[in-house]
């Protein structure tokens, strides 16, 4: 008896529709997701069990580097407004984070100025610069040149934590021989003329967050960083009554064994 021959089926699957979904998915996920900006340097942050989640909008993230080799301090700030830049309604992108910082350059450099009798050299040039940087951190005398720079450059010279320009001062500085202020009786250091400049930004959210509750300042540091040189910063902010923020740190199971 001959052998009965199986008829072949075709094996091939249409692609197409699974492909198109594919495609679909891609884009939904990269239109919907945030991306990680730049960091000066890397950081890890310690372990916690909090489950409260740092803002993403209007907010001023503190980013706290350390030069081991000269036991010093760098401070870095990335400034973020509105997440929706259509309100208010009767100012669309008022409190965008472009103009947030836009604006906070200028006043930052105003306050400079009048505080130490020196003009840092702010153009209009480099508040358009200035307003599309995610992190940044130099000493305002060196503003105008840092934003002169390429993109390549700028990440660069403040990535390096042996370079002595790298971050916001933290000290306070003497501006004059005699260490006094023109017309003032204060000392105040320039990282905290940046938060006093975002607390009187104008934008209410922001001001509110960091006032009442502390959830308009992030602070993040290395979980290896000493806490001495943490609290450096935090006292910068307590000396100008900002006594409220959080701290981002990465969020570990409790229950896990």
């Amino acid at each position: 008896m001959g052998k009965i021959k199986v008829k072949r089926k075709s094996t091939l699957i249409d692609m197409t529709a699974m492909s198109d979904v594919t495609v679909l998915l891609l884009t939904f996920f990269m239109l919907t997701s945030t991306f990680l900006q730049k960091e000066p340097t890397q950081v890890i942050t310690p372990p916690s069990v909090s489950t409260t989640k740092v803002e993403i909008s209007n907010v001023a993230k503190v980013l706290v580097g350390t030069n081991e080799a000269k036991d010093k301090v760098r401070v870095f700030l990335n400034i973020t407004g509105e997440a929706d830049p259509n309100i208010p309604e009767d100012n669309p992108g008022a409190y965008s984070s472009e103009n947030m910082r836009a604006n906070a350059l200028r006043m930052a450099a105003a306050e400079y100025e009048s505080l130490t009798g020196h003009n840092p050299g702010i153009t209009d040039k480099d508040v358009q610069v200035f307003s599309k940087i995610g992190t940044f951190g130099v000493p305002m005398m060196k503003m105008h040149e840092f934003l002169s720079m390429s993109q390549t450059e700028q990440d660069k010279f403040v990535g390096d934590m042996e370079n002595d320009m790298a971050g916001i001062p933290l000290a306070n500085y003497i501006p004059d021989k005699n260490g006094t202020y023109k017309g003032k009786d204060e000392k105040i250091s320039e990282f905290q003329i940046w938060m006093r400049v975002l607390q009187n930004s104008g934008n209410p959210a922001l001001t509110e967050a960091m006032r009442l509750d502390g959830s308009g300042i992030a602070v993040k540091a290395d979980r290896s960083t000493p806490f001495n040189k943490v609290n450096e910063v935090l006292e910068s902010l307590r000396t100008i009554k900002l006594n409220k923020f959080t701290v981002e740190t990465a969020l570990i199971d409790e229950n896990a064994k």
